[in-house]
Parts: C-alpha cells; structure tokens; sequence
C-alpha cells in the first residue's frame, strides 16, 4: 500500500477529499515534432493550431502594461489593438475524463495572451497572462494558422511539447482541509517521518483537475467573477521544464474553472 493509500485508510473522512487529476508529464519531441505524427489531434503543449473553419482567430483587446513601454503610445481614449492568443494546451476528452465539459465536446483548447494584465479579475490581484478555455468538438476543428501576436513576453511562448497523460487521485493541501483532518495527516506524516505538503498532499507539475498548490499566499478562494460559485482547480501550468515558460516569477499559474458552468470566465492564481 502507498503512503497516499494509507493515509486515506488511516484518517476517517479524507477520502471525501481525494480529487481525479491529470498529470500531463510534457516532453519536447527529439524529431523536433512533438507527439504522434500520425494523430494530429492528439493532446499537447503548445505546437500547431486547429480551429472550426471559417471562424476567427481569437484575439485580446485588453490593455497590456508592457505593450505601453515599447510601443507608440494612443490616445487615452483609443481602443487597444488586438492581439492574437496563442496556444497553450490541448487536451483530449480521453485523456482527463474527469474534467467536466458542456455536452457534446470532446477537447479542450486552452488559449492565452502572451502579455501580462493587471486589470482582468476586477478586486482579485493578479498579474499575468489572460487565459481562455475553448470546449469544442475535434470533428468541427481544421489545420489553422493563427496570426502572430502583436506583442508577446518571451516567457509566455510555449516550446511545443507532446505529453504522457498520468491519472492519478490527488490530495488536497493542508489549508483546504477541516482543522481536525488537518491535524489528523500532519500526525500521520510524522510517524512516517515525512511530510504532508511535500509528500503526501497534492501532486505537483503540468495537471488537470485535482488541487491547486497555494504555498506562496495560503489558501485564497477563487469565486466565479459571474455567478459567485466556488470555483475549481482545472489546470496548473508549471515553469521551467520542456515547456520553457515562466510564470508568477518562476512558479506556477492556475486555472480554475465554474463549476456550474465551465463556459463562465475563468479564474486565474499565481503561486
């Protein structure tokens, strides 16, 4: 039995915690084409774009505060230009089906903004990339090319990667627990010498769905900026690594999603 099992046998009541996620586990592809040649449409970081024909590019028009540094400024009361979103990840309905997804589609394409924003959450501090889920149908997607971004931080342009999906059950951190359930997995690590949030709470890396990390601020609940819900881990994008990004100074962006609508707007953490 692994320690993760036991601990879940040995403390009532943490089973009710444990959350299906995916780790992505991405890899940069020697041949210099990331994933399986002969799937086009199989999940990845970054690499070539698919898009439902006929329909546009996705763009963001949001103030950028870099942009305002190296390009000629506009007049206060001008619109922003756009800037094209660039692919981020791309994941099959087969490879996390834990997530949740509106019926009928079967991918997830997750588009950012390679520029910074700090005025995107309203109240909620946050400076990074504006992030984007799009639940489509692979069947209505076709080979695209999307326009380069006007303006782009080098640390938001993902190297292309294919991945080695792990599912797994996931552990939440310490803060997310009842004080007494708490206290309970803190003993239960320390007889076996280790850790809870090093080696038993939640799993870190590229990963879908399970629990966030929050060890730089606590724990900071996300809500639903439309409809007030609690909303929930869907993606942790980590820096370093194949990928080459570098976010929240080193560290790690995550993505939550509504979970009474995933299609509302999501909310975004630096840790």
């Amino acid at each position: 039995m692994t320690d993760t099992a036991a601990l879940v046998a040995a403390v009532p009541g943490l089973a009710r915690h444990l959350r299906p996620a995916t780790l992505l586990h991405p890899y940069a592809d020697p041949g210099g084409d990331p994933g399986d040649p002969g799937d086009p449409w199989a999940s990845r970081i970054g690499g070539p774009a698919q898009w439902p024909s006929g329909e546009p590019w996705p763009h963001c028009t949001a103030r950028h505060p870099e942009e305002e540094d190296v390009l000629p400024r506009r007049a206060p009361e001008a619109p922003a230009a756009a800037t094209a979103l660039v692919p981020l990840a791309r994941i099959r309905a087969e490879d996390a089906p834990h997530l949740p997804r509106p019926h009928g589609t079967d991918l997830l394409q997750v588009l950012w903004c390679p520029n910074d924003h700090d005025d995107i959450q309203g109240e909620r501090y946050y400076y990074g990339p504006a992030v984007e889920l799009h639940w489509q149908r692979a069947a209505d997607l076709a080979p695209a090319t999307p326009p380069p971004p006007r303006h782009s931080a080098p640390e938001y342009l993902p190297r292309p990667c294919a991945v080695r999906p792990e599912q797994l059950l996931d552990l939440p951190d310490r803060d997310e627990l009842p004080a007494e359930l708490a206290r309970a997995v803190e003993e239960f690590a320390e007889r076996l010498g280790i850790g809870y949030q090093r080696d038993l709470g939640r799993a870190d890396g590229w990963k879908l769905g399970g629990w966030p990390s929050w060890h730089l601020t606590d724990l900071v609940p996300v809500d639903c900026g439309r409809c007030g819900a609690r909303m929930a881990h869907l993606l942790t994008v980590e820096s370093g690594g194949d990928p080459d990004l570098s976010v929240g100074r080193h560290g790690e962006l995550h993505v939550f999603a509504c979970p009474v609508d995933v299609t509302h707007p999501v909310g975004l953490d630096l840790q």
